[in-house]
């Protein structure tokens, strides 16, 4: 039987978009800080299937835990006349961070999710602790990303086609990830219900401009992870990162594809533990 996906709060932002987020605090204490948990793209991302199985031990070791559903994906408002720019996202994300009062916090972004996570530090750089980042887009041009196999495997079947078909998602899933085991029955019914609520625009009309010549600007540090198996962000993003960064650690993972944080979760959730708690800031 399929699980319902968990519904958490809603906020009211600006031309009547409605955010879905979740909101995970530790059950004793204050909060160490405020974590914000940024899904990736693809058909049926939500920032639960991106996060589920990280957002315990956050919330475990003392921190706020915050994963929203992007504009366009999820629970959150799908408008079929937006163009889904950086500038669109790191805007609604910023609204969010001012309705919920968080003066600072860091940003925990996945592939599109490390591109918006960028984009936020950089035109908010008060606001931004630390970015965690798992092959994040926005490091190469868009013809590079649109060259690999998985991104030409999405674009192959439009989304609300007839030959879009529960199989064909399952695939999909299975190019994001080195050893399919992780790709559950659960998993493609999880991303399957999200699918049925998603329209085209979104990724239609996607734009992520290349912002590795911004890097030197990020006065914050950054953890970012990449798997050396990834068939849609290459990790040619990682050595991006290591050359315009100026405070950043990065690991590169063998027997890993797009996502470090399922992929490896135990060993993704130490060391991002071990970055908040003895990284200053």
């Amino acid at each position: 039987m399929t699980r319902p996906l968990p519904e958490g709060q809603y906020a009211e932002l600006s031309n009547g978009m409605r955010l879905h987020y979740i909101d995970s605090k530790p059950v004793q204490g204050t909060p160490i800080e405020t974590l914000l948990f940024i899904q990736g793209s693809g058909p049926g991302a939500s920032g639960w299937s991106n996060f589920q199985h990280n957002i315990p031990a956050f919330v475990a070791a003392g921190y706020r835990s915050i994963t929203i559903d992007l504009p366009g994906y999820g629970f959150s408002g799908k408008p079929t006349d937006a163009i889904y720019s950086l500038d669109y996202f790191v805007n609604y994300l910023h609204e969010l961070v001012d309705l919920l009062e968080i003066p600072r916090l860091t940003l925990i972004g996945n592939s599109l999710g490390g591109a918006i996570a960028m984009g936020f530090a950089l035109q908010h750089p008060t606001r931004t602790t630390r970015l965690i980042l798992m092959a994040a887009g926005g490091l190469e041009e868009r013809e590079v990303y649109f060259a690999t196999k998985g991104i030409q495997a999405m674009v192959k079947y439009p989304m609300g086609s007839a030959e879009f078909t529960k199989d064909v998602l399952r695939q999909l899933l299975s190019l994001l990830v080195y050893d399919p085991v992780h790709v559950t029955d659960q998993l493609v019914d999880e991303r399957w219900q999200v699918l049925q609520l998603q329209n085209p625009q979104v990724l239609a009309s996607m734009q992520i401009p290349n912002l590795a010549d911004q890097l030197p600007k990020l006065t914050v540090p950054v953890l970012a992870f990449w798997g050396t198996g990834d068939l849609f962000c290459p990790v040619s993003g990682a050595q991006i990162l290591a050359n315009h960064c100026t405070n950043a650690q990065i690991h590169t993972l063998t027997g890993c594809g797009h996502w470090v944080m399922v992929e490896h979760t135990d060993y993704f959730n130490r060391q991002c533990l071990d970055f908040l708690t003895h990284t200053p800031v």
